[in-house]
């Protein structure tokens, strides 16, 4: 039995088989033996790393062929179209393959420009130089082949999506991905994180980055909706995934312990008003969460959206704003307000105007501010969050 090899790092640019697919293909060399061979370049595992194995798990002697190409173009036009291959994953592979293959042409164009001014000097006893033209290596089985070449420019989407064999949506997220996180991108690209997962994570960082600072002043009336985060991991749709249901689908989300840390009762004048959203699942964190804030609960009103939502226990079709207080905080304005606003939803999260336009009719004094606020705030309204144009 051979030395156990090591893997070519060009062999590493895919992700190995899972488990089921591995014992699938060990039943099938131990039942019709190995039929293609193992490439091997520099002593190393270019391509056939899972027959490998699946060889040395079943105690066959690997049967082997050498290259000596370009070993990042050979890897690429062997495993490119891997059907186990989200259309991102397959880009960001193609990418680092292209970028190692091109820093492979370059070397070997280097030796061979050096052997080349070595041997002119030998022969003419002067010093070789090339004549003007850029000269670049072409991709051939087993040699190189030195070849004039245009200068080099940056392929658009459409150009870098034929060669990568995706789509030009996924050439712009995984070039974003590795340009901005290319940590997430490198999970990503060997199969540990899926694509939305990565973007959902560098979304999340990003507001984080955004929404480090609270403002310093001090606030009489605050209008929370927060980012809750939920364990319904549901399939979603958007810039952070694929299919329709969870929250983290449309927006990055924050959870408890975060939105706690935010510090929101430095800005909470002493007589304060906070108006919080909260979602059936989550009343209770909504409650926490004000509390933490230094706000003590007292009333609330319903949003009836008219439509239904699927829920675990029922369809639901209300969202509750509770409103919450600080020291001594009564109404500016003794009108009392129907408790129950029925008002049809529109798009995800989106929260009717008809809730603020009670809150400044309620509390008409003092500064306010909405928090995680989104678009551009009224005149008398302070906002801030990742979503805010204030």
């Amino acid at each position: 039995m051979m030395n156990k090899l090591k893997f070519h790092p060009a062999a590493d640019s895919f992700p190995l088989m899972d488990g089921k697919r591995f014992m699938e293909l060990c039943e099938d060399i131990k039942e019709h033996n190995q039929r293609e061979p193992i490439t091997i370049q520099d002593g190393m595992i270019l391509d056939g790393r899972n027959r490998y194995n699946a060889c040395i798990a079943l105690g066959i002697e690997p049967i082997t062929k050498s290259f000596a190409g370009d070993p990042w173009a050979y890897v690429w036009s062997l495993n490119g179209e891997r059907r186990d291959l989200v259309a991102e994953q397959r880009y960001l592979i193609w990418k680092f393959c292209n970028e190692n293959s091109e820093a492979w042409q370059a070397e070997r164009e280097r030796i061979a420009e050096e052997a080349n001014r070595k041997r002119s000097e030998a022969m003419r006893g002067v010093p070789y130089a090339p004549k003007g033209e850029e000269r670049k290596l072409e991709k051939v089985v087993g040699q190189s082949v030195l070849l004039p070449s245009p200068p080099k420019s940056e392929p658009g989407k459409q150009a870098k999506a034929a060669a990568s064999q995706t789509n030009a949506g996924a050439v712009a997220r995984g070039d974003r991905l590795a340009a901005e996180r290319p940590d997430l991108a490198e999970h990503v690209r060997k199969g540990e994180m899926k694509p939305a997962e990565a973007h959902r994570a560098m979304k999340k960082d990003e507001v984080k980055e955004k929404v480090k600072e609270l403002p310093t002043g001090k606030y009489r009336v605050l209008y929370a909706d927060p980012p809750w985060s939920y364990n319904d991991k549901q399939a979603v749709k958007g810039e952070y995934g694929t299919g329709t249901g969870a929250a983290d689908g449309h927006y990055p989300t924050m959870t408890l312990s975060e939105l706690k840390a935010l510090g929101v009762s430095g800005i909470a004048a002493d007589d304060s008003v906070l108006f919080i959203w909260a979602t059936c699942p989550l009343l209770e964190d909504a409650l926490s969460l004000a509390s933490a804030w230094g706000f003590k609960y007292k009333a609330q009103f319903v949003w009836d959206k008219i439509k239904h939502n699927m829920g675990h226990y029922n369809s639901v079709r209300h969202e509750v704003l509770l409103i919450c207080i600080r020291g001594s905080c009564v109404p500016d304005n003794n009108k009392l307000y129907d408790s129950v606003q029925s008002i049809e939803r529109t798009e995800h999260s989106r929260k009717p105007e008809v809730f603020r336009e009670i809150i400044d009719a309620l509390y008409y004094l003092g500064p306010r501010i909405e928090l995680f606020a989104r678009g551009v705030p009224p005149r008398n309204w302070e906002a801030w969050g990742n979503e805010s144009m204030g």
